[in-house]
Protein backbone atom coordinates (compact mmCIF):
# COMPACT_ATOMS: atom_id res chain seq x y z
CA UNK A 1 0.00 0.00 0.00
CA UNK A 2 1.04 3.34 -1.18
CA UNK A 3 2.38 6.32 1.42
CA UNK A 4 -0.21 8.17 2.57
CA UNK A 5 0.69 11.39 0.38
CA UNK A 6 -0.80 9.43 -2.44
CA UNK A 7 -4.07 9.83 -1.27
CA UNK A 8 -3.53 13.51 -2.39
CA UNK A 9 -2.45 13.02 -5.38
CA UNK A 10 -5.54 11.85 -7.35
CA UNK A 11 -9.43 12.00 -7.21
CA UNK A 12 -10.00 8.12 -6.63
CA UNK A 13 -13.90 8.08 -8.57
CA UNK A 14 -12.72 5.93 -11.71
CA UNK A 15 -12.10 6.85 -15.06
CA UNK A 16 -15.98 5.99 -16.00
CA UNK A 17 -17.10 9.36 -13.83
CA UNK A 18 -14.40 11.21 -15.51
CA UNK A 19 -15.15 10.50 -18.73
CA UNK A 20 -18.72 11.54 -17.97
CA UNK A 21 -17.50 14.49 -16.77
CA UNK A 22 -15.81 15.61 -20.01
CA UNK A 23 -19.01 14.69 -21.84
CA UNK A 24 -20.91 16.83 -19.30
CA UNK A 25 -18.37 19.73 -20.47
CA UNK A 26 -19.05 18.87 -24.13
CA UNK A 27 -22.56 19.33 -24.04
CA UNK A 28 -22.97 22.48 -21.74
CA UNK A 29 -20.39 23.94 -23.74
CA UNK A 30 -22.12 22.58 -26.77
CA UNK A 31 -24.83 24.55 -25.49
CA UNK A 32 -23.53 28.37 -24.85
CA UNK A 33 -22.00 28.17 -28.43
CA UNK A 34 -25.21 27.60 -29.53
CA UNK A 35 -26.93 30.75 -27.15
CA UNK A 36 -23.96 32.60 -28.14
CA UNK A 37 -22.09 33.20 -31.25
CA UNK A 38 -19.21 35.10 -30.45
CA UNK A 39 -17.04 32.26 -29.02
CA UNK A 40 -14.64 30.74 -31.45
CA UNK A 41 -16.56 28.18 -33.06
CA UNK A 42 -13.10 25.62 -33.60
CA UNK A 43 -12.13 26.37 -30.05
CA UNK A 44 -9.42 24.85 -27.68
CA UNK A 45 -10.76 24.47 -23.79
CA UNK A 46 -8.19 23.57 -21.37
CA UNK A 47 -9.60 20.88 -18.52
CA UNK A 48 -7.47 21.67 -15.18
CA UNK A 49 -8.11 18.87 -12.47
CA UNK A 50 -9.44 20.40 -9.32
CA UNK A 51 -11.19 23.54 -8.89
CA UNK A 52 -9.97 27.47 -8.64
CA UNK A 53 -9.58 26.93 -5.10
CA UNK A 54 -7.46 24.34 -5.34
CA UNK A 55 -4.74 26.22 -6.58
CA UNK A 56 -4.89 25.87 -9.99
CA UNK A 57 -4.81 29.20 -11.41
CA UNK A 58 -3.05 32.57 -9.74
CA UNK A 59 -6.49 34.26 -8.33
CA UNK A 60 -7.63 36.26 -5.73
CA UNK A 61 -9.06 33.30 -3.24
CA UNK A 62 -11.16 36.29 -1.08
CA UNK A 63 -13.22 36.02 -4.38
CA UNK A 64 -13.61 32.48 -4.90
CA UNK A 65 -16.75 31.37 -2.72
CA UNK A 66 -17.15 28.80 -0.26
CA UNK A 67 -17.64 24.82 -1.90
CA UNK A 68 -16.95 21.89 -0.02
CA UNK A 69 -16.28 18.38 -1.61
CA UNK A 70 -18.51 15.46 -0.19
CA UNK A 71 -20.92 18.23 0.95
CA UNK A 72 -21.41 20.15 -2.92
CA UNK A 73 -19.94 18.43 -4.67
CA UNK A 74 -17.92 14.90 -5.87
CA UNK A 75 -15.20 16.12 -8.66
CA UNK A 76 -13.93 19.35 -9.66
CA UNK A 77 -12.36 20.77 -12.67
CA UNK A 78 -11.31 24.31 -13.76
CA UNK A 79 -12.03 25.15 -17.51
CA UNK A 80 -10.26 27.97 -19.36
CA UNK A 81 -12.70 29.16 -21.89
CA UNK A 82 -10.78 31.31 -24.78
CA UNK A 83 -13.32 33.58 -26.09
CA UNK A 84 -10.58 35.66 -28.35
CA UNK A 85 -7.95 33.20 -29.45
CA UNK A 86 -5.23 35.04 -31.12
CA UNK A 87 -3.27 32.36 -32.80
CA UNK A 88 -3.15 33.81 -36.38
CA UNK A 89 0.75 34.44 -37.00
CA UNK A 90 -0.67 37.43 -39.25
CA UNK A 91 -2.37 39.09 -36.35
CA UNK A 92 -0.73 41.32 -34.60
CA UNK A 93 0.00 40.77 -30.63
CA UNK A 94 -1.35 43.75 -28.75
CA UNK A 95 -0.35 43.60 -25.31
CA UNK A 96 0.00 47.04 -23.58
CA UNK A 97 1.95 47.06 -20.58
CA UNK A 98 2.85 50.33 -20.24
CA UNK A 99 -0.16 51.37 -17.39
CA UNK A 100 0.26 47.96 -15.56
CA UNK A 101 2.65 46.10 -13.17
CA UNK A 102 4.52 42.93 -13.83
CA UNK A 103 2.56 39.92 -14.74
CA UNK A 104 -0.22 42.14 -15.92
CA UNK A 105 -1.30 43.92 -19.11
CA UNK A 106 -4.29 45.77 -21.42
CA UNK A 107 -5.02 44.60 -24.61
CA UNK A 108 -6.07 46.53 -27.45
CA UNK A 109 -7.95 45.32 -30.48
CA UNK A 110 -7.22 47.99 -32.42
CA UNK A 111 -5.02 46.37 -34.96
CA UNK A 112 -7.42 43.27 -35.16
CA UNK A 113 -9.67 42.51 -38.05
CA UNK A 114 -13.04 44.86 -38.56
CA UNK A 115 -14.79 41.41 -37.90
CA UNK A 116 -13.37 40.21 -34.75
CA UNK A 117 -14.08 44.47 -33.98
CA UNK A 118 -17.49 44.19 -34.30
CA UNK A 119 -18.28 41.04 -32.26
CA UNK A 120 -16.34 41.60 -29.93
CA UNK A 121 -17.32 45.90 -29.35
CA UNK A 122 -19.78 45.23 -26.70
CA UNK A 123 -16.96 44.08 -24.43
CA UNK A 124 -14.60 46.89 -25.59
CA UNK A 125 -13.76 50.46 -23.96
CA UNK A 126 -12.33 53.54 -25.78
CA UNK A 127 -9.42 55.54 -23.86
CA UNK A 128 -6.73 57.79 -25.97
CA UNK A 129 -4.03 58.49 -23.21
CA UNK A 130 -1.21 60.05 -25.27
CA UNK A 131 1.95 60.99 -23.30
CA UNK A 132 3.61 64.19 -25.33
CA UNK A 133 6.12 64.04 -22.13
CA UNK A 134 7.43 60.88 -22.42
CA UNK A 135 10.40 59.59 -24.70
CA UNK A 136 8.63 57.38 -27.89
CA UNK A 137 11.70 55.05 -27.59
CA UNK A 138 10.85 53.74 -23.87
CA UNK A 139 7.32 53.06 -24.73
CA UNK A 140 8.32 51.20 -27.84
CA UNK A 141 10.91 49.33 -25.51
CA UNK A 142 7.80 48.41 -22.77
CA UNK A 143 6.13 47.23 -25.52
CA UNK A 144 8.78 44.76 -27.33
CA UNK A 145 8.78 43.30 -23.58
CA UNK A 146 4.68 42.33 -23.88
CA UNK A 147 4.70 41.29 -27.70
CA UNK A 148 7.35 39.15 -30.17
CA UNK A 149 6.81 42.19 -32.96
CA UNK A 150 5.65 45.75 -31.50
CA UNK A 151 3.36 46.98 -34.32
CA UNK A 152 3.87 50.65 -34.95
CA UNK A 153 3.85 53.55 -31.92
CA UNK A 154 2.49 52.98 -28.78
CA UNK A 155 -0.18 55.50 -29.45
CA UNK A 156 -1.56 53.14 -32.14
CA UNK A 157 -2.68 50.56 -29.75
CA UNK A 158 -4.92 53.04 -27.84
CA UNK A 159 -8.30 52.77 -27.69
CA UNK A 160 -10.59 49.50 -28.17
CA UNK A 161 -9.37 47.83 -24.81
CA UNK A 162 -10.54 44.81 -24.09
CA UNK A 163 -12.41 45.32 -20.98
CA UNK A 164 -12.23 41.74 -18.30
CA UNK A 165 -15.13 43.13 -16.72
CA UNK A 166 -17.22 43.48 -19.76
CA UNK A 167 -15.81 39.97 -20.80
CA UNK A 168 -16.93 38.53 -17.42
CA UNK A 169 -20.27 40.11 -17.17
CA UNK A 170 -20.83 38.97 -20.90
CA UNK A 171 -19.93 35.20 -20.04
CA UNK A 172 -21.93 35.23 -16.89
CA UNK A 173 -25.02 36.08 -18.85
CA UNK A 174 -24.45 33.58 -22.06
CA UNK A 175 -23.82 30.47 -19.24
CA UNK A 176 -27.39 32.05 -17.53
CA UNK A 177 -29.18 31.99 -20.47
CA UNK A 178 -27.47 28.22 -21.42
CA UNK A 179 -28.45 26.82 -17.84
CA UNK A 180 -32.10 28.23 -18.30
CA UNK A 181 -32.39 26.34 -21.60
CA UNK A 182 -31.18 23.00 -20.28
CA UNK A 183 -33.52 23.22 -17.35
CA UNK A 184 -36.42 24.19 -19.05
CA UNK A 185 -35.81 21.34 -21.75
CA UNK A 186 -34.04 18.77 -19.89
CA UNK A 187 -33.30 15.64 -21.72
CA UNK A 188 -32.68 12.07 -20.62
CA UNK A 189 -28.98 11.41 -20.29
CA UNK A 190 -28.35 14.85 -20.17
CA UNK A 191 -26.52 16.58 -16.93
CA UNK A 192 -28.86 18.82 -14.97
CA UNK A 193 -27.47 22.07 -13.81
CA UNK A 194 -27.79 22.42 -10.20
CA UNK A 195 -26.18 24.63 -8.64
CA UNK A 196 -25.15 27.97 -11.53
CA UNK A 197 -23.04 31.36 -9.20
CA UNK A 198 -20.71 33.99 -9.71
CA UNK A 199 -17.43 34.09 -7.95
CA UNK A 200 -15.04 37.10 -8.94
CA UNK A 201 -14.34 36.12 -12.43
CA UNK A 202 -15.66 32.73 -12.31
CA UNK A 203 -18.87 31.56 -13.24
CA UNK A 204 -19.28 28.25 -11.34
CA UNK A 205 -21.45 25.60 -11.98
CA UNK A 206 -22.48 22.22 -10.45
CA UNK A 207 -24.18 19.65 -13.22
CA UNK A 208 -25.51 16.60 -11.37
CA UNK A 209 -23.90 13.48 -13.95
CA UNK A 210 -25.70 10.12 -12.50
CA UNK A 211 -25.55 9.95 -8.55
CA UNK A 212 -22.32 12.52 -8.93
CA UNK A 213 -22.26 16.00 -8.46
CA UNK A 214 -19.21 18.04 -11.15
CA UNK A 215 -18.17 21.44 -10.47
CA UNK A 216 -17.21 23.67 -13.15
CA UNK A 217 -15.27 26.84 -12.45
CA UNK A 218 -15.40 28.17 -16.11
CA UNK A 219 -13.43 31.30 -16.80
CA UNK A 220 -12.99 33.33 -19.93
CA UNK A 221 -9.59 34.00 -20.95
CA UNK A 222 -7.50 35.18 -23.65
CA UNK A 223 -5.75 32.35 -25.89
CA UNK A 224 -2.26 32.93 -27.42
CA UNK A 225 0.15 30.71 -29.29
CA UNK A 226 4.17 30.52 -28.27
CA UNK A 227 5.62 33.06 -25.73
CA UNK A 228 5.43 36.30 -24.56
CA UNK A 229 8.58 38.36 -25.11
CA UNK A 230 8.50 39.70 -21.39
CA UNK A 231 8.86 35.89 -20.35
CA UNK A 232 12.11 35.34 -23.03
CA UNK A 233 14.30 35.61 -19.96
CA UNK A 234 12.86 32.41 -17.98
CA UNK A 235 13.85 30.09 -21.31
CA UNK A 236 17.49 31.34 -20.88
CA UNK A 237 17.93 29.78 -17.68
CA UNK A 238 18.12 26.46 -16.22
CA UNK A 239 15.55 24.51 -15.45
CA UNK A 240 14.58 20.69 -14.19
CA UNK A 241 12.25 19.95 -16.63
CA UNK A 242 15.36 20.30 -19.11
CA UNK A 243 16.11 17.27 -21.17
CA UNK A 244 12.39 16.03 -19.94
CA UNK A 245 10.33 18.00 -21.99
CA UNK A 246 10.74 19.81 -25.07
CA UNK A 247 10.87 23.57 -25.00
CA UNK A 248 8.56 23.32 -27.95
CA UNK A 249 6.05 21.74 -25.29
CA UNK A 250 7.26 23.73 -22.17
CA UNK A 251 6.07 27.08 -24.05
CA UNK A 252 3.01 26.08 -26.09
CA UNK A 253 1.36 28.96 -25.35
CA UNK A 254 -0.11 31.30 -22.83
CA UNK A 255 -3.54 32.98 -21.22
CA UNK A 256 -5.06 36.23 -20.18
CA UNK A 257 -7.30 35.79 -17.47
CA UNK A 258 -9.48 38.40 -16.44
CA UNK A 259 -7.30 39.38 -13.24
CA UNK A 260 -6.46 42.54 -12.38
CA UNK A 261 -3.85 43.52 -9.73
CA UNK A 262 -3.94 43.35 -6.42
CA UNK A 263 -2.57 46.56 -5.51
CA UNK A 264 -4.85 48.96 -6.98
CA UNK A 265 -5.26 47.39 -10.37
CA UNK A 266 -8.11 48.21 -12.79
CA UNK A 267 -10.43 45.82 -13.45
CA UNK A 268 -12.24 47.01 -16.46
CA UNK A 269 -8.42 46.93 -17.96
CA UNK A 270 -6.03 45.07 -16.47
CA UNK A 271 -5.65 41.05 -17.31
CA UNK A 272 -2.94 38.96 -15.75
CA UNK A 273 -0.70 36.91 -17.79
CA UNK A 274 -1.03 32.84 -17.19
CA UNK A 275 0.92 29.50 -18.14
CA UNK A 276 -1.00 27.07 -17.51
CA UNK A 277 -0.76 25.19 -20.36
CA UNK A 278 3.02 25.23 -18.94
CA UNK A 279 2.29 23.99 -15.97
CA UNK A 280 0.33 21.01 -17.61
CA UNK A 281 3.37 20.11 -18.23
CA UNK A 282 6.22 20.80 -16.11
CA UNK A 283 4.21 18.76 -13.50
CA UNK A 284 4.92 15.71 -15.12
CA UNK A 285 8.57 16.41 -14.54
CA UNK A 286 7.93 16.56 -11.04
CA UNK A 287 9.69 13.82 -9.26
CA UNK A 288 7.31 11.63 -7.36
CA UNK A 289 8.29 11.99 -3.66
CA UNK A 290 8.10 16.00 -4.36
CA UNK A 291 4.86 15.83 -5.93
CA UNK A 292 3.62 13.59 -2.66
CA UNK A 293 5.15 16.27 -0.46
CA UNK A 294 3.44 19.14 -2.30
CA UNK A 295 0.24 16.99 -2.78
CA UNK A 296 0.15 16.23 1.70
CA UNK A 297 1.41 20.05 2.27
CA UNK A 298 -1.28 21.62 -0.24
CA UNK A 299 -3.87 19.30 2.12
CA UNK A 300 -2.46 20.39 5.28
CA UNK A 301 -2.95 24.06 4.13
CA UNK A 302 -6.36 24.02 2.85
CA UNK A 303 -7.65 23.72 6.56
CA UNK A 304 -4.91 26.79 7.35
CA UNK A 305 -6.09 29.08 4.81
CA UNK A 306 -9.91 28.58 4.92
CA UNK A 307 -10.58 30.91 7.60
CA UNK A 308 -10.13 34.09 7.33
CA UNK A 309 -8.48 33.83 3.74
CA UNK A 310 -5.92 36.62 3.47
CA UNK A 311 -4.55 36.39 -0.01
CA UNK A 312 -2.55 33.29 0.07
CA UNK A 313 -3.78 30.56 -1.82
CA UNK A 314 -2.45 27.21 -2.88
CA UNK A 315 -0.84 28.64 -5.98
CA UNK A 316 1.99 30.63 -3.79
CA UNK A 317 2.62 26.86 -2.53
CA UNK A 318 2.71 25.40 -6.06
CA UNK A 319 5.10 28.57 -7.36
CA UNK A 320 7.11 26.88 -4.05
CA UNK A 321 7.14 23.98 -5.73
CA UNK A 322 8.59 24.66 -9.13
CA UNK A 323 11.66 27.06 -7.88
CA UNK A 324 12.37 24.00 -5.23
CA UNK A 325 12.57 21.81 -8.20
CA UNK A 326 14.94 23.97 -9.87
CA UNK A 327 16.89 24.94 -6.95
CA UNK A 328 17.41 21.24 -5.32
CA UNK A 329 19.31 18.42 -6.74
CA UNK A 330 17.16 15.70 -8.80
CA UNK A 331 18.81 13.12 -7.17
CA UNK A 332 17.69 14.58 -3.51
CA UNK A 333 14.35 15.40 -4.92
CA UNK A 334 13.62 11.46 -6.40
CA UNK A 335 15.69 9.88 -3.11
CA UNK A 336 13.40 6.54 -2.77
CA UNK A 337 14.37 6.73 1.09
CA UNK A 338 11.40 6.76 3.16
CA UNK A 339 11.49 9.71 4.56
CA UNK A 340 12.20 11.53 1.64
CA UNK A 341 8.75 12.80 1.04
CA UNK A 342 8.60 14.41 4.70
CA UNK A 343 11.66 16.17 5.06
CA UNK A 344 10.56 17.98 1.17
CA UNK A 345 7.35 18.44 3.04
CA UNK A 346 8.99 20.28 5.74
CA UNK A 347 11.27 21.93 3.37
CA UNK A 348 7.97 23.49 1.19
CA UNK A 349 6.09 24.59 4.69
CA UNK A 350 9.58 26.37 5.36
CA UNK A 351 9.94 27.65 2.23
CA UNK A 352 6.21 28.96 2.32
CA UNK A 353 7.02 30.78 5.91
CA UNK A 354 10.02 32.23 4.76
CA UNK A 355 8.14 33.95 1.90
CA UNK A 356 4.90 34.91 4.15
CA UNK A 357 7.54 36.42 6.51
CA UNK A 358 9.20 38.60 3.57
CA UNK A 359 6.37 39.29 1.92
CA UNK A 360 7.92 37.85 -1.15
CA UNK A 361 6.95 35.22 -3.64
CA UNK A 362 8.09 35.87 -7.10
CA UNK A 363 6.47 34.42 -9.77
CA UNK A 364 8.10 31.87 -11.32
CA UNK A 365 7.96 32.75 -15.36
CA UNK A 366 8.27 36.56 -14.17
CA UNK A 367 10.32 36.49 -11.01
CA UNK A 368 9.77 40.20 -11.46
CA UNK A 369 6.24 39.98 -10.54
CA UNK A 370 5.95 39.81 -6.12
CA UNK A 371 2.48 37.58 -5.87
CA UNK A 372 2.76 38.69 -2.00
CA UNK A 373 3.84 42.37 -2.22
CA UNK A 374 -0.29 42.70 -1.36
CA UNK A 375 -0.19 41.48 1.85
CA UNK A 376 -0.11 43.64 5.09
CA UNK A 377 1.72 43.19 7.89
CA UNK A 378 -0.88 42.24 9.91
CA UNK A 379 -2.36 39.74 7.52
CA UNK A 380 1.69 38.33 7.12
CA UNK A 381 1.74 37.87 10.80
CA UNK A 382 -1.37 36.25 11.24
CA UNK A 383 -0.23 33.42 8.17
CA UNK A 384 3.12 33.35 9.73
CA UNK A 385 1.43 32.34 13.38
CA UNK A 386 -0.58 29.69 11.72
CA UNK A 387 1.78 28.30 9.61
CA UNK A 388 4.28 27.87 12.42
CA UNK A 389 1.45 26.02 14.35
CA UNK A 390 1.22 23.40 11.38
CA UNK A 391 5.28 23.42 11.44
CA UNK A 392 5.65 22.83 15.18
CA UNK A 393 3.39 19.23 14.44
CA UNK A 394 2.53 18.40 10.78
CA UNK A 395 2.17 15.02 11.33
CA UNK A 396 -1.17 15.73 13.38
CA UNK A 397 -2.03 18.30 10.96
CA UNK A 398 -1.99 15.56 8.26
CA UNK A 399 -4.15 13.19 10.32
CA UNK A 400 -6.40 16.08 10.77
CA UNK A 401 -6.51 16.47 7.03
CA UNK A 402 -7.11 12.15 6.30
CA UNK A 403 -10.26 12.67 9.13
CA UNK A 404 -11.52 15.60 6.98
CA UNK A 405 -11.34 13.40 3.66
CA UNK A 406 -12.83 10.61 5.89
CA UNK A 407 -15.85 13.06 7.01
CA UNK A 408 -16.26 13.87 3.28
CA UNK A 409 -16.72 10.74 1.75
CA UNK A 410 -18.56 10.03 4.93
CA UNK A 411 -21.41 13.03 4.19
CA UNK A 412 -21.10 11.22 0.22
CA UNK A 413 -22.46 7.91 1.05
CA UNK A 414 -24.97 9.16 3.09
CA UNK A 415 -26.48 11.05 0.49
CA UNK A 416 -25.95 8.15 -1.60
CA UNK A 417 -28.07 6.18 1.31
CA UNK A 418 -30.71 8.99 1.38
CA UNK A 419 -31.18 9.36 -2.69
CA UNK A 420 -30.73 13.07 -2.26
CA UNK A 421 -27.79 14.29 -4.52
CA UNK A 422 -27.26 17.29 -2.08
CA UNK A 423 -26.54 15.31 1.24
CA UNK A 424 -25.59 17.57 3.98
CA UNK A 425 -24.48 21.32 3.93
CA UNK A 426 -20.84 22.29 5.41
CA UNK A 427 -18.56 19.40 4.96
CA UNK A 428 -15.68 20.40 7.30
CA UNK A 429 -13.47 21.20 4.55
CA UNK A 430 -11.80 20.57 1.27
CA UNK A 431 -9.65 17.56 0.23
CA UNK A 432 -10.21 13.66 -1.26
CA UNK A 433 -13.73 12.01 -0.74
CA UNK A 434 -12.72 8.42 -1.51
CA UNK A 435 -13.34 7.52 2.55
CA UNK A 436 -11.42 4.46 2.01
CA UNK A 437 -8.11 5.34 4.46
CA UNK A 438 -6.63 2.54 6.29
CA UNK A 439 -4.55 3.58 9.48
CA UNK A 440 -1.47 1.51 8.10
CA UNK A 441 -0.81 4.68 5.73
CA UNK A 442 -0.24 6.83 8.95
CA UNK A 443 3.17 5.32 8.98
CA UNK A 444 4.68 8.50 6.88
CA UNK A 445 3.13 11.23 9.21
CA UNK A 446 4.89 9.19 11.99
CA UNK A 447 7.88 9.13 11.01
CA UNK A 448 7.40 13.01 10.30
CA UNK A 449 6.44 13.20 14.22
CA UNK A 450 9.56 11.30 15.22
CA UNK A 451 11.75 14.21 12.67
CA UNK A 452 9.85 16.79 14.21
CA UNK A 453 10.62 15.64 18.32
CA UNK A 454 13.95 14.72 17.72
CA UNK A 455 14.74 18.61 17.09
CA UNK A 456 12.29 20.19 19.15
CA UNK A 457 12.27 24.01 18.36
CA UNK A 458 14.80 23.69 15.39
CA UNK A 459 14.26 24.56 11.41
CA UNK A 460 13.98 21.42 8.96
CA UNK A 461 14.59 22.14 5.74
CA UNK A 462 15.64 21.29 2.55
CA UNK A 463 18.99 22.79 1.56
CA UNK A 464 21.97 22.13 -0.45
CA UNK A 465 25.04 22.66 1.59
CA UNK A 466 27.52 25.61 0.19
CA UNK A 467 30.29 24.16 1.36
CA UNK A 468 29.85 21.11 -1.01
CA UNK A 469 26.97 20.95 -3.59
CA UNK A 470 28.43 17.73 -4.99
CA UNK A 471 25.61 16.30 -2.91
CA UNK A 472 22.29 16.55 -1.77
CA UNK A 473 21.45 17.54 1.95
CA UNK A 474 18.88 18.50 4.74
CA UNK A 475 19.41 20.92 7.08
CA UNK A 476 18.50 21.25 10.61
CA UNK A 477 18.80 24.85 12.09
CA UNK A 478 22.85 25.67 10.61
CA UNK A 479 24.08 22.48 10.59
CA UNK A 480 24.18 20.07 7.00
CA UNK A 481 23.87 16.88 7.32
Amino acid sequence: MRKVFQLFLAYFYGQMLIEKAVKCLHYFGCLVQKVDQRLPVANEYLLLSGGAREGVLDLNPEELGDYAKGADFDLDFTLLVPALKLHDRNQPVTLDMRRSPPCHSWLSLRLCDSATLARWSVCCQEENLLHPAEDEEEYEEELGRGSASSPGSPQSLDGCYFSPALVTDWFWAVVSQAVEELRRNPKRGIPVPERLERNGPLTTIILQAGSSRVLYDLVPVVSFRGWPAVAQGWLTANHFWDGKITEEEAISGFYLLPCCSPLAGRPDREWRLAFSRSEVQLKKCIPFPMAQAFQAAKAVLSRLLSRPRTGLSPYHLRTLLFWACDRLPASYLSSPETDSPGRLLLGLLDDLAHCILGKNCPNYFLPQCNMLEHLSDGQALLLARKLGHVRSDPAEHLRAALDQARQAGQLKKEALAGGGANGQAGSPGHGPANGIISPCEDKLAQRLQQLVTENPGKSISVFLNPDDVTRPHFRIDDKFY
